[in-house]
């Protein structure tokens, strides 16, 4: 979990956030036992921003790994209480990680809330839905 911590916060370091400043760090562990990690990307056009969870998330598909490759996922933010993914993260987490993945939400004070991706977006759109 500290390693996990540890490279999330160095992501949340990363982060391009001039307008909101508000970083954001991700990590994602592997089954294999490797550390993947993204940060929040702002852009002027907020609209072409990206989160820290999907930057994580796409780096570990780009790189060839697949939901159940994932094994948990962990977000950092600062935050007065562990910090919660956006609407939009919540349901790519859905599509590319198992619904019963852990996702270990916490801030700069190491508060944590562990929840599943199920938990995070209960009743979510999904493949069947089309």
């Amino acid at each position: 979990m500290e390693k996990l911590y540890e490279k999330a916060l160095e992501a949340y370091n990363n982060s391009y956030s001039p307008y909101s400043k508000f970083k954001v760090g991700a990590s994602i562990l592997l089954k294999d036992g490797n550390i993947i990690n993204g940060c929040n990307v702002e852009n002027a056009s907020y609209g072409l921003s990206n989160c820290a969870e999907r930057t994580t998330l796409f780096t570990a598909y780009t790189k060839g790994y697949r939901k159940e490759d994932i094994e948990k996922m962990l977000v950092i933010g600062d935050s007065d209480r562990p910090v919660s993914p956006c609407g939009a993260c919540r349901q790519v987490l859905v599509e590319l990680m198992n619904l019963d993945c852990q996702v270990i939400l916490t801030n700069l004070n190491k508060e944590y809330k562990t929840l599943t991706v199920d938990e995070l977006l209960p009743y979510s759109f999904n493949n069947e839905d089309l």
